[in-house]
């Protein structure tokens, strides 16, 4: 018999804040965390804004000696972390964490370290590159503290599917609860992407937004104005639990993770597909065991770039038909940027909290109407609504898709 899943616990990395309240509040308020990036030099580069994370102090978290032996994506794992099994309560001693896991998405790792050990090496030397360079970048590293921190001994690996990471972290953790193989998952997504090599090749590919003047506004989805990207950081991670657990320790429960499709286009790198999008979305609905006239509430990919919209947007009205045009539909990117990795993770996060406090942050920055995206992507303003069910889309490079489904706990 298959197991219910839940979610007993949340923490946030975010450039809105550095806890769940502080991330919550301000998109339901809808404000902007995009700023101009001061984590490096960009004046010569054409776009000089991020959703950067800036009120993260890693002494907050961690003792000096631990802080050095980390990259900055695994200290925002583990930093989250610490916020999630705080929040669930779940007892980590010898000899009640043998059956929980981990199970974390990222696209790049600890790219920072490893940018500073090729800078070491190729401006100073050999003998100057970090010997902790390989633990640092290794992309299973924000999993390993995480499991190292908590003792935690079940299933634990790392997931490496570009934008969708998050998303298949969360979704392949609930398959491992659901089919009985632990008890509990701490799992979520993680990337901290802002380095000068990695910024200047997405200037390359000519898919960031260039709107310096007015950052907070520069993130538009859906709207026909949009023009980019814009890459941001930060890490989502909540704890997953068998529902018999959580109700046996009188857990806090925030919603149920009850559906997830994993598939890809088999098409392009870079370039979305609608046939994959549409088999995601399907393959969530079927393994929920729901009609799509049930979903209440979408939180979309959402870029901001013209093709992932209005191909997202193609996909919603494929699977939903004339339903689609009622179904609000929101995009967290439009307020924290695509923080990669971590996306998909702190969309899930977004959603149950919505239907939890049953309300829809909105998507700000959405200026004029495009004829090619025209669906309610409830515009600038948040919306009190009674979510039932909920669906996360997250569609990443490569063509990988991975769709979570959640519902009101009851």
């Amino acid at each position: 018999m298959k197991k219910r899943v839940v979610i007993t616990g949340m923490g946030a990395i975010t450039p809105l804040g550095t806890c769940i309240k502080g991330f919550w509040s301000a998109i339901v308020e809808g404000k902007s965390g995009i700023k101009n990036i001061t984590r490096f030099h960009g004046e010569n580069f054409p776009v000089k804004i991020a959703g950067e994370v800036t009120d993260f102090i890693p002494e907050n978290f961690f003792t000096d000696d631990k802080m050095d032996r980390m990259d900055r994506f695994s200290q925002f794992a583990l930093a989250a972390a610490y916020q999630a099994v705080s929040n669930s309560n779940i007892k980590t001693k010898k000899g009640m964490r043998d059956d929980i896991g981990v199970v974390l998405g990222t696209s790049i790792g600890g790219l920072s370290s490893l940018e500073k050990a090729a800078e070491d090496l190729f401006t100073r030397g050999y003998k100057f590159v970090d010997p902790m360079s390989i633990v640092k970048v290794i992309s299973n590293a924000g999993a390993c503290h995480i499991a190292r921190h908590f003792g935690l001994m079940g299933p634990n690996y790392t997931i490496s599917t570009a934008c969708a990471s998050g998303a298949n972290a969360v979704g392949e953790a609930y398959r491992i609860i659901r089919d009985g193989y632990a008890r509990a998952m701490v799992v979520g997504g993680v990337d901290a992407p802002l380095t000068p090599v990695f910024f200047a090749a997405w200037h390359k590919m000519r898919v960031l937004s260039r709107q310096n003047d007015c950052p907070q506004k520069a993130c538009k989805p859906f709207s026909k104005n949009r023009d980019g990207i814009v890459i941001g950081e930060g890490a989502g991670i909540m704890v997953l639990e068998e529902l018999g657990s959580a109700r046996e320790r009188s857990a806090p429960i925030y919603g149920e993770i009850f559906g997830y499709g994993s598939t890809n286009d088999a098409y392009h790198l870079t370039f979305p597909h609608i046939d994959g999008e549409v088999k995601a979305i399907k393959q969530a609905l079927e393994d929920a065991q729901i009609p799509s006239d049930d979903v209440n509430y979408i939180n979309a990919h959402g870029t901001a770039t013209i093709l992932n919209d209005s191909v997202e947007t193609d996909s919603i009205k494929r699977v939903f038909g004339k339903k689609a045009y009622s179904i609000p539909i929101s995009s967290t990117k439009s307020m924290i940027g695509h923080t990669l990795g971590a996306s998909g993770a702190l969309e899930v996060i977004t959603c149950a909290l919505a239907i939890k406090e049953s309300i829809i942050p909105p998507t700000i920055n959405y200026e004029e109407p495009d004829p090619q995206c025209d669906l309610d992507y409830v515009p600038n303003t948040a919306r009190q609504a009674n979510i039932h069910i909920a669906l996360s889309n997250s569609f990443g490079f490569g063509g990988n898709n991975a769709v979570i489904v959640l519902k009101k706990f009851s």
